[in-house]
Parts: C-alpha cells; sequence; structure tokens
C-alpha cells in the first residue's frame, strides 16, 4: 500500500488538495478530523485517553488498510502539540511491515493567507480551528512545529494554485496511477 500523507498547518487545504487527489486517483481518503470529530464527542482534546485512541485508531487504520491489500490510502495530517513524539516514525513502521511505502507531501502558504481561510465556512463542518488569536496563540510557541518530520517528497504553496492544481501535481511528481477513476 502506498500511504499518501498530506500534512501542513491548519488551513493550508489538506482536505481540500485531498479530496482532488482521491477524486483524480480513486484512492481512499482517511481525513484526520474524522478520527478526532469521533473521539470529541466522548473526550476534552488533548486528554490522554483522546491522545492514546487518536493515534491508535489512526496506526490501527493503516495496519488494516495495507492488510486488506489496499492499494493506496490519502492522509491528512496537522503537526500539533497532542501528537505524541515520534507518531510519524510509528507510521513508517506500521506500513513498511505490510511492504507499503510512506509519500510525504506538504502544504504551505502564507500566514496571512492562512489566517484568512480560517474563517472558512467550509472549516465549520469539522471541529477545524477557525479562530486566528488561538492560531496565533499555538503556533508562537511552536505547537505547529513539524520540523522534525522527514524531508517531504514533495511541497506546494496552496496559496499559487487551485487544489485541483496542487492534486495534478501530487500525482505527477508521485507517479500515480489515474487510470483507477
Amino acid at each position: 500500500m502506498k500511504l499518501i500523507f498530506l500534512y501542513g498547518l491548519p488551513a493550508t487545504g489538506k482536505l481540500s488538495v485531498a479530496q482532488e487527489l482521491a477524486a483524480m486517483t480513486g484512492y481512499r481518503l482517511f481525513h484526520n478530523h474524522l478520527t478526532v470529530d469521533m473521539l470529541l464527542s466522548v473526550f476534552d482534546f488533548g486528554s490522554p485517553a483522546f491522545v492514546a485512541l487518536r493515534e491508535e485508531i489512526w496506526l490501527s487504520v493503516f495496519d488494516q488498510a495495507g492488510l486488506s491489500q489496499l492499494s493506496a490510502l490519502i492522509f491528512t495530517f496537522a503537526p500539533e502539540p497532542t501528537v505524541r513524539p515520534g507518531f510519524l516514525q510509528k507510521v513508517l513502521t506500521t506500513v513498511a511491515k505490510r511492504g507499503g511505502e510512506v509519500d510525504l507531501v506538504e502544504l504551505v502558504c502564507p500566514l496571512n493567507e492562512l489566517k484568512r481561510r480560517l474563517n472558512s465556512p467550509s472549516r465549520l463542518q469539522y471541529r477545524k480551528l477557525t479562530s486566528a488569536t488561538v492560531f496565533d496563540q499555538i503556533h508562537a510557541t511552536g505547537g505547529f512545529d513539524g520540523s522534525s518530520l522527514p524531508k517531504p517528497r514533495l511541497s506546494i504553496d496552496t496559496s499559487l494554485c487551485t487544489a485541483a492544481q496542487a492534486a495534478a501535481k501530487i500525482a505527477e511528481v508521485l507517479g500515480l496511477d489515474l487510470s483507477l477513476t
């Protein structure tokens, strides 16, 4: 299985790009907020139970996707303080033990554009960060630091292209099979 691991700060367009990429390739999309929102119905964000179960679910999905011989899976992810150190290494190990590979793709955009996007109505569908003030507080303390992540195979500035254009670039650079759609 190929795991396409799309990551970036909140509001860089991860879900929009992932949806376009899924439509283009026929690959399944595992949006991280599906897990987050489910757990928020029971646990507070960042509580020990929330953190443990979120990671367990993410890793279990990757493991089972590999076991079921899914050809590829797209996953969206935002580095933030409640993600345990070593999570990405666990992802790499989990996928590799099933004979798969992980391609990291980073989505970026200028902070002024990112803050403008935080208020987008589409962000309300999931319990996503929508406050520029809260974003600034987390960002100022290094809470979104993704510097420990390995170098991505591709980095795309989503302020310079549409989600469809970003998805097409990902498909091109990763050599994805577009014949499934």
